[in-house]
């Protein structure tokens, strides 16, 4: 067989039978690209929602959140290359299939348990197990949650929102070619951004990362921009501490975080800083 092309983000990868797209997590299976990752869970655990960060949804609540392993972008300063950087064979994981899933989301209601949050590595390169588990916990009254990068084309971004209740969107930086060294399109995240800011709660989360985004121009940009789509859109400005491929670089200053958040609120009303 030939090669099959997937179209759940602006790469669309040509997968070979039986090979993996650039994520590792999507593959060719009979002509038909599907994710490899399928009910395959490598983290699980029962969150603050302020933790994804939610700030402005459910605020007090707890959400069962779960993510697998894989990423369709490249970030030098990732936060959780252990799973998002890895294959399948190199990380562990158990398969949770979506009814078992659902069931213990709803097993913990009585612990403060709101619904799922897909999170920790890209869940959208595993687009049909989020779905599946987001219509089951639909019809369970279970609020669903993603935080992602939001890399992802209009169609499939659009078929899924339906039943999606809440949203964070890593907007990493407000430039085509700083995205293009992280292997991402500005576009289609600000696209991602627009689409749902009509249909639910959107949250938007940039890491401030020296040598990359720490532009105060670059950040009142971004913060206008925002406030163009919807007033209610919530930003949240997170400090950079050294991880993968940035271990000798020195952390955000705190004094840069609350600088650039005093500049967003000339925009948006909610702004919040964050690991400080």
């Amino acid at each position: 067989m030939g090669k099959a092309t997937c179209d759940i983000c602006p790469r669309k990868c040509e997968i070979e039978e039986g090979k993996l797209g650039f994520c590792r997590a999507r593959t060719n299976r009979n002509g038909v690209v599907v994710c490899e990752n399928y009910a395959r869970v490598t983290s699980m655990a029962l969150d603050p929602i302020e933790k994804k960060p939610l700030r402005r949804f459910y605020p007090g609540s707890r959400i069962l959140s779960v993510g697998s392993y894989g990423c369709n972008m490249n970030c030098a300063f990732c936060q959780n290359s252990e799973i998002s950087m890895a294959r399948a064979e190199y990380v562990e994981w158990k398969e949770i299939q979506p009814e078992e899933l659902v069931s213990r989301a709803e097993a913990l209601r009585k612990d403060g348990n709101i619904g799922l949050a897909f999170t920790y590595n890209e869940p959208l390169i595993g687009y049909e197990y989020v779905l599946d588990c987001a219509k089951l916990a639909r019809k369970r009254d279970l609020r669903v949650v993603l935080v992602t990068n939001g890399m992802i084309n209009s169609d499939p971004w659009t078929r899924l929102l339906p039943y999606v209740d809440a949203t964070n969107i890593d907007l990493k930086v407000f430039s085509r070619e700083g995205y293009r060294q992280l292997g991402g399109d500005l576009d289609t995240v600000q696209e991602a951004i627009s689409i749902a800011a009509e249909r639910i709660h959107v949250e938007v989360t940039t890491l401030i990362v020296p040598g990359l985004n720490d532009d105060e121009a670059m950040l009142r940009r971004e913060a206008e921009w925002l406030a163009g789509e919807s007033k209610e859109i919530v930003l949240h400005l997170s400090r950079f501490f050294p991880r993968y491929h940035m271990l000798g670089a020195l952390p955000t200053e705190p004094e840069t975080i609350f600088r650039f958040a005093r500049v967003a609120r000339e925009y948006l009303p909610y702004v919040y800083e964050g690991n400080l």
